[in-house]
């Protein structure tokens, strides 16, 4: 909690220092929503004349700083939810060394991805040519993080199904051939790498196949976490459990429910709802900001 705390904190930082020139220039220029400028603000007022140069190199300097503190703090609590599972011996299928670098090379991946997805998407970055530029960019990054991900998954799964042994080789062929078998080949093998990878190959500068293949990274990387959760669970800690002892609240399959359902959705929502205030209010591109000289 606390490092997600920070991190949220450390973003919210680096935004700031990333629009406060834009916002200073919009409140300067009034209109029905300068008053929210000037309070997002904080009372900071852009410097006049030269000044502004100087502000911007301040800027610069202290999202470097800022950056060069999200680097460790992301890649700890990303790694530490994945250190998390992999500290319970008493499940074998998370017991596993790799999970706290699966875990960060998939908020990589999947955070990746939709980043490619708004920026394909979204009027951004208005000049043709710098916008194919950066989704290209983008797409070489997702497309190396990709494939690192699925040598990594290739490895923890590999291993065990070569030998024929060990306590997670029931588990993963209910991965592979289960009742939810669909959710691995489809959603993640086809939907979240093959199509994905062909897009990235085929098109890496069309902002349709770069926003449909960062959307199905990111929305499929669902299936990921949920043959991670799902099948660590469906094996009982002690062998023979589920005959010993007989309850309703005591089952080893699993299924989402409704209400599980629609907090995925909420949640979904909210970050929707959220991005599509944040554009409205906020300097994003040169358009929304109409002035001359553009972003800082």
């Amino acid at each position: 909690v606390w490092l997600y705390t920070a991190y949220f904190v450390l973003i919210l930082a680096e935004l700031w220092f990333s629009l406060r020139l834009d916002l200073a220039r919009l409140a300067d220029k009034g209109g029905p929503l300068a008053w929210l400028h000037r309070l997002l603000l904080l009372g900071w007022k852009a410097p006049p004349g030269d000044g502004v140069q100087r502000a911007e190199e301040s800027s610069h300097k202290a999202l470097k700083v800022l950056g060069s503190i999200g680097v460790p703090l992301a890649i700890a609590f990303h790694g530490g939810v994945g250190a998390l599972f992999a500290t319970l011996s008493s499940r074998p299928y998370w017991h596993h060394t790799l999970y706290p670098i699966l875990f960060l090379t998939g908020a990589l991946v999947s955070g990746g991805a939709l980043i490619l997805a708004v920026v394909a998407f979204f009027d951004i970055v208005p000049d043709d040519v710098e916008r194919r530029r950066i989704l290209r960019s983008l797409s070489r990054l997702v497309l190396a993080l990709l494939v690192f991900d699925v040598l990594l998954e290739w490895a923890e799964f590999s291993i065990p199904m070569w030998y024929g042994v060990g306590n997670q080789l029931a588990l993963i062929k209910e991965v592979l051939g289960g009742q939810y078998w669909y959710v691995f080949w489809i959603f993640h093998v086809l939907l979240g790498v093959v199509v994905p990878v062909l897009l990235f190959l085929s098109r890496p500068a069309s902002r349709i196949a770069m926003s449909a293949g960062g959307f199905l990274v990111a929305a499929t990387f669902l299936s990921v976490r949920l043959n991670i959760v799902i099948p660590g669970q469906i094996e009982p800690a002690l062998k023979g459990l589920q005959r010993a002892y007989v309850d309703d609240r005591l089952v080893f399959h699993y299924a989402p429910s409704s209400f599980e359902w629609s907090v995925v959705a909420f949640v979904a929502a909210l970050g929707v709802a959220l991005f599509a205030i944040g554009r409205a209010i906020l300097p994003l591109s040169e358009s929304e900001l109409n002035l001359e000289g553009g972003l800082s």
